[in-house]
């Protein structure tokens, strides 16, 4: 009885302990530079809200916090380069969707998604829209989906490449509608909607604030968006899933995450600044002008989310048969 009586205060004073440090550790949090690793190259929509949150974050805490560009092994790289990181709070991981669905496209990866990384928040959702070429004789989902069944073998969708989303999105289309398309791989997203846009291909899912240009010019035009509801960009267009196809809900995403290990007050301390930022009006208006949808969650919210697109994903790459070495 001594023994365990003796044992639990040890516990008990080594959680103490613990949980003391963490908090220390966050009151003091940040005293030095952060970087925050972003999954593309420079420019892209990411990059941009990355910087800015960036910026916002050294206002607050007087330190610089830095973008570092860590493109490459289809975005794979910057988040290794992150797991393996110290979890001190100081390297931080911004991505997107395709931090999902790697674990169901990649035959292995150098580190865990679920394991390896401590959820922060989920930042936005991106409006992605489905779209066609003119001359496709098809103008919401219910007629393309008879054209496809009309022309199973005929009717052709572009991507910017197996595994991506724009991949992945109409294959999901595919199986809820019954119908089938051919899968056509480019190498870039703005290849696969040149030539859409030329005729060479026939649809294309994709991100909506790329597309409104040309939808407006007559190049291409909306068939549906693809998300839960619509967009105040285009509110004249449809969801899929209101258009025949009930319970079709595909939305990209950028997300904050930390190494795994890093203290949860200082993924909470993170959080509390990066929800007030992204809700400020200004940057909440920024977002949505560019097709985005401010959303700004809790840890626990963030790693839920996660949890449910791993496998959703990994239901589309198992139906696409898609892989990457």
């Amino acid at each position: 009885m001594i023994r365990k009586t003796v044992g639990a205060a040890l516990v008990a004073g080594l959680a103490a302990a613990t949980t003391g440090g963490a908090a220390v550790a966050a009151d003091s949090y940040p005293s030095k530079p952060i970087r925050i690793v972003v999954v593309y190259p420079p420019g892209g929509g990411i990059d941009i809200i990355a910087r800015e949150m960036g910026k916002k974050l050294t206002d607050v805490w007087g330190v610089p916090v830095v973008v570092e560009n860590r493109p490459g092994a289809g975005t794979t790289l910057g988040a290794n380069a992150v797991a393996k990181s110290a979890p001190d709070g100081y390297t931080l991981l911004m991505t997107d969707i395709s931090f999902a669905i790697a674990p169901s496209l990649y035959k292995s990866l150098p580190y865990d998604t679920v394991r390896d990384f401590a959820p922060i928040s989920l930042v936005n959702l991106v409006t992605d829209i489905m779209v066609a070429h003119p001359d496709v004789p098809a103008n919401n989902v219910k007629e393309l989906i008879a054209l496809a069944k009309a022309r199973p073998d005929g009717l052709v969708y572009a991507s910017a490449g197996n595994g991506t989303l724009n991949h992945l999105a109409p294959e999901m289309f595919k199986s809820m509608a019954g119908i089938n398309m051919v899968h056509v791989p480019y190498k870039g997203a703005l290849a696969a909607l040149n030539d859409v846009m030329a005729g060479r291909g026939q649809i294309y899912v994709g991100a909506l604030i790329s597309t409104v240009p040309q939808i407006k010019a007559g190049k291409i035009k909306a068939i549906a968006v693809t998300g839960a509801h619509r967009s105040p960009v285009l509110p004249d267009v449809p969801t899929i899933a209101e258009s025949g196809v009930p319970g079709y809900d595909v939305a990209a995403w950028y997300g904050l995450l930390a190494p795994a290990g890093t203290p949860q007050a200082i993924v909470d301390k993170i959080n509390k600044e990066v929800v007030r930022i992204v809700k400020e009006p200004e940057f909440a208006k920024r977002l949505a002008d560019d097709g985005n949808e401010v959303v700004g969650s809790s840890p626990k919210e963030f790693a839920t989310f996660l949890d449910s697109e791993i496998a959703k994903w990994r239901k589309a790459v198992v139906s696409a048969g898609a892989t990457v070495d």
